[in-house]
């Protein structure tokens, strides 16, 4: 790694986070469908829903709607990055005496950052709604643990778009699959009242473990093996998505 790795990354970290204040309407519009989709969930199916657990429903959704909202705020940065690209940015920085991977890793961040933010509006929202938690602070931090590497995980997937798409649409549209997967999950609706095909795929995809473990920790409850399964899944898919991005990168680059 090069010695100015961490200087460049910060420097390029806030040239992107300087895009994002001057456009605050890409946070706002990351967090609005989500929001839109916990209205409409809680007041007008919520009370045709049955999760046989007791809690609210919005207190059952929540751990959903998270991560849709990652999901959809990742599509920015594979927009960013593929905008960087098309406008010979990458070129320009090639050309100086800057750390390769800090371009990669200021998109990661910014990514990060602004995903946080998305969060926060989206949870305080869900707050006035009704939301109540009698999580510690411990279960605070494990959460936010998840989702933070959820999003890294995610970020570095939409990575791959970013650099190889040929439109602008392109680079976005990965992120439809990803906003549907927790549809096909126990984020809405038990699993156990889904048709077995389906209960199948929806029990041992990734969203799942996931949303079992945050909800369980926003309760308070123990959460058993989902955490651990909810990490596996999310360090695995980091993992393989870093190494394939890198890849993409280092060749586009060559």
């Amino acid at each position: 790694m090069s010695k100015h790795f961490f200087g460049d990354t910060s420097v390029l970290l806030g040239r992107s986070l300087r895009h994002i204040t001057r456009s605050p309407d890409t946070i706002i519009t990351t967090a609005i469908m989500p929001i839109a989709m916990m209205l409409m969930f809680v007041y007008v199916f919520g009370g045709a829903i049955s999760t046989g657990s007791g809690t609210s429903y919005v207190n059952y959704m929540l751990p959903g709607i998270l991560l849709i909202t990652v999901a959809s705020g990742i599509a920015y940065t594979a927009y960013r990055l593929f905008t960087d690209m098309q406008g010979g940015i990458f070129e320009r920085f090639q050309s100086m005496p800057t750390a390769r991977s800090s371009v990669l890793w200021a998109h990661v961040l910014t990514s990060l950052v602004a995903n946080l933010v998305s969060l926060v509006v989206v949870m305080l929202v869900a707050l006035l709604m009704g939301f109540r938690s009698s999580a510690g602070v411990l279960a605070w931090l494990s959460v936010g643990g998840i989702l933070v590497l959820f999003t890294l995980a995610l970020t570095w997937i939409a990575i791959i778009p970013g650099l190889t798409a040929k439109t602008m649409e392109g680079a976005s549209a990965f992120s439809y699959p990803l906003i549907f997967l927790p549809f096909l999950s126990s984020a809405f609706v038990p699993t156990a009242t889904m048709p077995g095909p389906l209960r199948l795929f929806a029990e041992n995809q990734p969203v799942t473990s996931i949303v079992n473990a945050i909800r369980a920790l926003f309760a308070g409850q123990p959460v058993g093996n989902d955490i651990w399964i909810a990490l596996a899944w999310c360090v695995g898919i980091l993992v393989v998505a870093y190494g394939f991005a890198m890849t993409t990168y280092r060749r586009k680059i060559s």
